[in-house]
């Protein structure tokens, strides 16, 4: 593929606090269908997270290093704004259950009514659908064993 502009670019949003292995389920899935997935942390200043922003693209970039398709960024703002910027026509996202498809609909609708970028909604496998980083935060602020739930760079 000679031009970038002809390139099927997604962006898959999150905060990855921390990165799940649903997440790179989600990541690992989509590959097939773009020439580069664009794996976006979002910065939001009035959230608070476990980890910070550093830790979270660390991770990320760990887990992602052997994949030559996938960047790791920090982004503030709206995600239908960032899909501008890479030139970005589709945003990426998991859903687990039907409250997520709910809320990502709506989010989805309203990307598209700004920019004209399409979402691509892929559904969690069984073995993921009940992983999320809240559950995640919480087990490890428990003390749990959270080593079947994320990839190995977040492992302890």
């Amino acid at each position: 593929m000679n031009s970038t502009a002809s390139a099927k670019v997604a962006v898959f949003p999150g905060s990855f606090d921390p990165v799940t292995a649903g997440h790179v389920s989600i990541v690992e899935r989509a590959l097939p269908l773009f020439h580069r997935v664009v794996v976006a942390v979002g910065v939001n200043s009035s959230k608070r997270y476990m980890f910070p922003l550093e830790q979270r693209l660390e991770w990320l970039r760990s887990t992602f290093r052997d994949e030559p398709k996938v960047e790791v960024i920090a982004f503030e703002g709206l995600t239908a704004d960032l899909c501008l910027r890479l030139s970005a026509h589709y945003i990426v996202r998991g859903l687990r259950n039907s409250t997520d498809h709910g809320f990502e609909r709506s989010i989805a609708l309203m990307n598209h009514a700004l920019r004209g970028v399409e979402t691509i909604f892929l559904p969690a496998l069984p073995e993921h659908a009940h992983i999320s980083s809240t559950i995640v935060r919480e087990l490890m602020a428990n003390n749990a064993d959270v080593s079947a739930f994320v990839p190995a760079a977040v492992r302890p």
